[in-house]
């Protein structure tokens, strides 16, 4: 029987996805975490876990008081 995926892991790599098929282009502002948790139906930790991944994968940078930003735009 297939394991689903974990929220955090299928919200990243949709996220993921949008990124790399340019549908968010660099320095384009993700939604914010209340706005993403309604979207995928997960509780805002969830999210919160979710943005880290994508963190990790160097795909978003996050500007404290501003948000979270997809990376590559150039400062």
């Amino acid at each position: 029987m297939p394991v689903a995926k974990a929220d955090y892991r299928r919200i990243a790599d949709a996220i993921t996805e949008k990124i790399k098929s340019g549908e968010l282009s660099p320095g384009e502002k993700l939604p914010s975490t209340a706005q993403l948790a309604d979207q995928y139906d997960v509780s805002p930790a969830t999210v919160y876990r979710a943005v880290s991944l994508l963190h990790d994968r160097d795909l978003v940078i996050g500007h404290p008081g501003k948000g979270v930003f997809v990376a590559g735009a150039t400062a």
